[in-house]
């Protein structure tokens, strides 16, 4: 395990023993392997509740690499914008949701490192499918996909997987589907089934997939 254990410049830090220790005394168990890049979407699933979050974030100290995560750009206005970007926060305005996609895949390539996090179920409440913001992003940038996985059936966090989106959202969205089969959300009865919404008009719930 300590060989994964490795920031991009290759030395481990004590905050990311300190949080694979906490999450073993948990009963969390946590398979990692080196990023096959310096640009990526990550997306976390599944996302059913509060838990989710101190979990993930041990587990992302346990990587010791930064990853980033998007929000409204309302929020990185005045003085929580710098500490908000500072956590790794992104701003995206979702007004115009295809124009946005593509400066933040701008954005991403002209970083050094550029990760991005997204729980593409959105919320912890059941939707019937996941929000397409994450697809697109992969697609618009040309990036690797990696899959994380909570999965409080065997208590496995998972920061192994990655996939290269091909275009055709079918085949996809099956492949990640097979990544996931088997995963347990702590709360199965709100885990979102893995598939994109049917095409439709564009509307205001179209703007809010990224």
């Amino acid at each position: 395990m300590d060989d994964y254990l490795v920031r991009p410049e290759g030395l481990p830090t004590w905050r990311q023993r300190a949080a694979l220790r906490l999450l073993n005394a948990f009963g969390w168990r946590f398979n990692f392997k080196p990023l096959p890049g310096p640009h990526g979407v990550v997306v976390v699933y599944p996302h059913t509740s509060n838990w989710d979050f101190p979990v993930g974030l041990l587990a992302k100290w346990a990587v010791g690499i930064q990853f980033r995560w998007l929000a409204k750009d309302s929020l990185f206005r005045g003085p929580m914008g710098a500490l908000m970007r500072y956590w790794g926060g992104v701003g995206i305005d979702r007004s115009s949701p295809q124009g946005a996609i593509r400066r933040l895949a701008q954005t991403m390539h002209a970083a050094d490192w550029f990760w991005l996090a997204i729980t593409p179920e959105g919320t912890r409440s059941y939707r019937p499918h996941w929000k397409s913001g994450f697809y697109r992003i992969a697609l618009a940038a040309d990036v690797p996909v990696l899959l994380v996985s909570l999965d409080y059936g065997k208590k496995v966090i998972d920061v192994t997987r990655t996939l290269t989106m091909t275009g055709d959202e079918t085949v996809d969205m099956a492949a990640i589907a097979q990544a996931y089969d088997g995963v347990r959300a702590l709360y199965p009865e709100k885990a979102a089934p893995i598939r994109l919404a049917e095409p439709g008009p564009r509307s205001d719930d179209a703007r809010k997939q990224v």
